[in-house]
């Protein structure tokens, strides 16, 4: 007869028996800590080391990238006044261009902080139109108008659209219905 195997517990959680290995480092691994990849299951380690391998950007990357969608995106909010209701239509198409032009000044270069960089850039882009906004909003409100209420709500629509088109498209998230 032979012996049964003695029982295999998870590197990372001693008092749970399993039977999944990473299928990079034959690490043992419990359910909690396996994390499903297209190869199979793999360790939070290897993992993590596997997307350090992804991030290319260079220093200079998070200044020029940052500059450059401050810019386009200020750029932007001074022409939402007057779009109007085509903000809706036209922002997505402004985070495209946005992105387009941030990879061709990276060179393609990515890092998770560096998109995280330009969403704060072009959200910083927008502040000045958009505080502008709001104090003229605020203003005519005081006197009892609503004149410029849809200036703001169009300028907030487009600081939002911007800026998540941006990073989705930087980030290559892909959204499957």
């Amino acid at each position: 007869m032979t012996d049964p195997l003695p029982p295999v517990y998870c590197a990372n959680h001693p008092n749970v028996e399993t039977t999944l290995r990473c299928n990079r480092c034959d690490k043992p691994i419990c359910p909690k800590c396996a994390i499903s990849t297209p190869t199979g299951y793999r360790c939070i380690e290897c993992v993590k080391g596997q997307q350090k391998n992804f991030e290319t950007a260079l220093w200079q990357d998070f200044v020029f990238s940052g500059f450059t969608a401050i810019i386009l995106a200020f750029i932007g909010s001074r022409i939402v006044p007057l779009l109007g209701f085509f903000t809706l239509l036209l922002s997505p198409v402004a985070g495209v261009i946005i992105a387009e032009v941030v990879q061709a000044v990276t060179k393609k270069r990515r890092s998770k902080r560096l998109y995280q960089v330009i969403l704060i850039a072009i959200v910083l882009g927008c502040l000045p139109t958009l505080i502008a906004s709001l104090a003229s909003t605020l203003f005519l409100l005081s006197r009892g108008s609503l004149g410029l209420l849809w200036t703001l709500l169009w300028q907030a629509v487009y600081t939002f659209m911007v800026a998540t088109t941006t990073y989705y498209r930087l980030t290559g998230i892909q959204i499957h219905v």
